[in-house]
């Protein structure tokens, strides 16, 4: 485990379970390799301490990774890109092979200029994989109401300019992430059947397939989270996500810490 004395991990514990702490820290012990826990101050605006001697992979919520991209000196240990992590990106590179291919792509200020009758149902959700708010289903008339509602009760920066989905809502039978290493799925877990959340670790073998094709014509990075669903016969992208602050489900950790780190070793010392 020589290649991995460099390498440690850091992990929210405040919005972390204890439980997901415990297996990750298990997890990085069966590598020999340090994992530290960390609460992140609210609206502090900054990183709080850690141990700082070996180059570091973190885990946390959305907030917490917000932190480390704004700094260089830790950013390498976020596998995230700001320009590439979007819907509208998504629905460039890999096209009909979205759910949500043929969906418009807007801003909150553009909402206004739409005209749908007051019933039809939409499926609205951020552009960005900020986590900014959740996706839902809503009738036309009431998505105003519903985003001024959020931007209050949860204190979103939420503005005109903020880019959003507006989709036809689809019935997905299920739904599966694939955590995704140098475009090979390294673990996979079921979170959601017919919308009720039904957590099941692994998958079908056609839907690995799927993912790993589909990095073949692009690869969004190194390393990510790709949550797949079931519409009809047919296997669709639903979106990606930043490994680093995606939600486990029954995944394998120990695979997802021993590929990432391993990952993260030969990274950094190739461009050191």
């Amino acid at each position: 485990m020589l290649q991995y004395k460099n390498i440690q991990w850091v992990v929210q514990r405040n919005l972390t379970s204890e439980d997901i702490i415990s297996t990750i820290k298990k997890a990085c012990q069966r590598i020999n390799v340090a994992c530290y826990d960390m609460d992140i101050i609210p609206f502090s605006g900054r990183l709080p301490d850690f141990p700082k001697d070996k180059r570091t992979i973190f885990y946390g919520s959305t907030t917490t990774m917000s932190l480390v991209y704004q700094d260089e000196k830790y950013k390498e240990g976020l596998f995230f890109n700001d320009q590439t992590f979007s819907i509208e990106n998504y629905l460039e590179q890999w096209k009909e092979y979205m759910l949500n291919f043929g969906a418009q792509v807007i801003t909150i200020g553009q909402l206004s200029t739409l005209h749908y009758d007051s019933e039809k149902l939409l499926f609205i959700r951020p552009d960005a994989d900020s986590k900014s708010f959740s996706g839902a289903v809503k009738r036309f008339d009431e998505i105003d109401h519903w985003l001024e509602q959020i931007k209050t009760s949860e204190d979103m920066d939420l503005t005109k300019d903020t880019k959003i989905i507006l989709a036809e809502p689809y019935h997905i039978k299920s739904e599966w992430r694939l955590w995704l290493v140098e475009g090979k799925v390294v673990a996979a877990s079921q979170y959601r059947e017919n919308f009720k959340l039904k957590k099941e670790q692994g998958c079908p073998q056609s839907v690995i397939d799927f993912a790993e094709l589909r990095c073949k014509t692009y690869q969004l990075h190194d390393v990510f989270v790709m949550d797949i669903g079931l519409c009809g016969d047919a296997l669709y992208i639903i979106e990606c996500g930043c490994l680093n602050s995606a939600g486990f489900y029954d995944a394998d950790i120990n695979r997802i810490v021993d590929s990432v780190t391993d990952y993260f070793s030969r990274s950094v010392t190739s461009n050191s």
